[in-house]
């Protein structure tokens, strides 16, 4: 990790409140809030950073993903399935329940398509079989909503993101230390010329999550992701205590170390797109490394040169 270009950033919480598993931030530009969730804690969250006023909505079950909608509220991936929530707090439609076991699949990582289809993954808790498979929706017309397997055979399914002219989805296997790519046709909705976008060394031997003194040797392994607006991938290196900024080529650019060792996921927000958030987890870690980390579980927010891309909006209409 050495020969990567390290990048200082400013870093400060969004609030002190800790989530058990953050993931899933976007920025609303309409509303200039923060939205994310706290899977295990089965609840939305939001905030405005200039009032710091941080609204929590519980749900019945965990949201693995969120997305807004242009007609206005979300729509939400729950353990079983993907819904629709038009206003916050209010009740959920489901639109389509899946077939997969809840009790031991769920959903995960996901976001919506530059056409405003909302793409969610799975992941297989057990996590010794690769059974975790990505979905797209597609509601757009007013349409039934009509569901579509586009990838399979992951164990933790993340990292999920578009290239800026959206013809690239990059698709990460946590598991595997691995992001895939596709070309993807954005009107067919059809993903071709498959291949590995980046891959990282697993675990070293030897290597216990709670020696966290020792952390040095683990760069971690790819979680949520975003891109910025000179195409650039940046990924969270859950457990690595950093981000990666990867070229569009698949090559590390830069690392940003933070104060956290559990980034799950960075978006970009803010009025002019340059504001980096960065949600973590506290859940499960080690009393040292909490001791240590003690970020791990919040919000994270630094300024950054180059802005990202803004959230693309589920489409029914």
């Amino acid at each position: 990790m050495s020969h990567v270009p390290t990048l200082e950033l400013d870093w400060h919480a969004l609030s002190p409140e800790r989530d058990a598993l953050g993931e899933s931030p976007f920025w609303h530009p309409t509303e200039q809030r923060l939205y994310w969730v706290d899977i295990p804690g089965q609840a939305v969250l939001r905030q405005d950073p200039v009032t710091g006023w941080r609204e929590r909505w519980d749900l019945p079950s965990e949201p693995g993903c969120i997305a807004p909608a242009r007609a206005g509220g979300l729509v939400i991936a729950l353990r079983d399935g993907m819904y629709r929530a038009r206003d916050w707090g209010g009740p959920l439609h489901c639109l389509v329940r899946f077939t997969h076991d809840p009790r031991t699949t769920r959903f995960n990582d996901g976001k919506c398509d530059p056409l405003g289809r909302f793409w969610g993954g799975t992941m297989y808790e057990p996590r010794d079989r690769c059974q975790g498979e990505l979905y797209s929706l597609d509601a757009r017309g007013g349409r039934r909503p009509e569901v579509q397997l586009q990838a399979l055979n992951n164990v933790v399914s993340n990292g999920l993101a578009w290239s800026p002219d959206g013809r690239t989805l990059y698709w990460a296997h946590t598991a595997a230390h691995r992001i895939d790519a596709w070309d993807w046709n954005a009107g067919a909705n059809v993903l071709t010329r498959h291949r590995v976008f980046a891959q990282w060394p697993g675990k070293p031997d030897g290597y216990r999550a709670d020696d966290w003194a020792g952390a040095a040797r683990y760069g971690g392994r790819p979680d949520g992701a975003a891109v910025d607006a000179e195409g650039c991938y940046w990924s969270a290196q859950f457990e690595g205590g950093r981000l990666l900024r990867l070229a569009p080529s698949g090559e590390c650019l830069a690392q940003l170390p933070l104060p956290a060792r559990c980034p799950t996921m960075p978006c970009f927000g803010g009025p002019d797109g340059r504001t980096l958030y960065v949600t973590t987890a506290s859940k499960g870690r080690p009393e040292g490394e909490l001791a240590h980390w003690p970020e791990n579980g919040r919000v994270l927010v630094a300024r950054v040169e180059v802005p990202g891309l803004p959230v693309n909006f589920f489409e029914e209409m």
